[in-house]
């Protein structure tokens, strides 16, 4: 595996769904190396991508093999990109029409994931 096979994923531990997707997750993304960044752990890890950390508290974000920076449904195509039993999910949701309305779904869920949280008290 060559050195520029690296991804970086940025989440929130201290949500509870998005702790337990990271954790299962954590086992199946075996075609790269990958950084996990805990922004509840380590507030300052979202200056390394320029964005504010509340914003990084609602939506997974992640940078790829390339350097882009990526959030929501095309973070998580990268990680099943890189995970070799979940392939199909990256192929399926990069449809056009699947990614448009993946996209928006996960928008709305993260949103609502994150106003439940700070409801919560999380952090």
């Amino acid at each position: 595996m060559a050195d520029d096979e690296r991804i970086k994923v940025y989440y929130n531990s201290a949500c509870p769904v998005c702790k337990a997707g990271i954790e299962g997750q954590k086992g199946k993304t075996t075609a790269c190396q990958v950084e996990w960044a805990d922004v509840h752990q380590d507030n300052s890890a979202v200056d390394e991508i320029g964005e504010s950390l509340e914003y990084v508290r609602e939506r997974l974000h992640l940078v790829d093999e390339q350097g882009v920076k990526r959030m929501g449904m095309d973070a998580f195509i990268v990680l099943w990109r890189h995970s070799p039993r979940e392939r199909w999910k990256a192929r399926l949701f990069s449809l056009p029409l699947i990614h448009g309305l993946s996209q928006l779904a996960y928008k709305a869920f993260a949103r609502a994931l994150y106003r439940w949280n700070r409801a919560k008290h999380h952090w």
